[in-house]
C-alpha cells in the first residue's frame, strides 16, 4: 500500500469525508448500509486523533451541500 503523507493524505481524508456525505443522501433503499457504517466509524476514528482532520471534515459538511453547518 503506498504510503500517504502531506496534501495527498489531506484529499484522501477529505474524500472519504464527502464519501460519507455522498452515501447519507441516498435515498433509503439505494443507501450501502455497510459502507456507510464502516466508513462513518473510520470517519469519526480519524477525527478523534486529527484535529486538522476535524476541520477538513467540517469543510466537506460545509462544501457538499453548499450551506454552512
Amino acid at each position: 500500500m503506498a504510503e500517504l503523507t502531506g496534501r495527498d493524505l489531506h484529499r484522501v481524508k477529505k474524500a472519504l469525508a464527502i464519501a460519507v456525505l455522498a452515501i447519507e443522501s441516498q435515498p433509503g433503499p439505494f443507501q450501502p448500509m455497510s459502507d456507510q457504517a464502516d466508513m462513518k466509524g473510520l470517519l469519526d476514528r480519524l477525527i478523534e486523533t486529527d484535529p486538522a482532520f476535524a476541520r477538513g471534515a467540517r469543510a466537506a459538511r460545509i462544501a457538499v451541500p453548499g450551506q454552512p453547518d
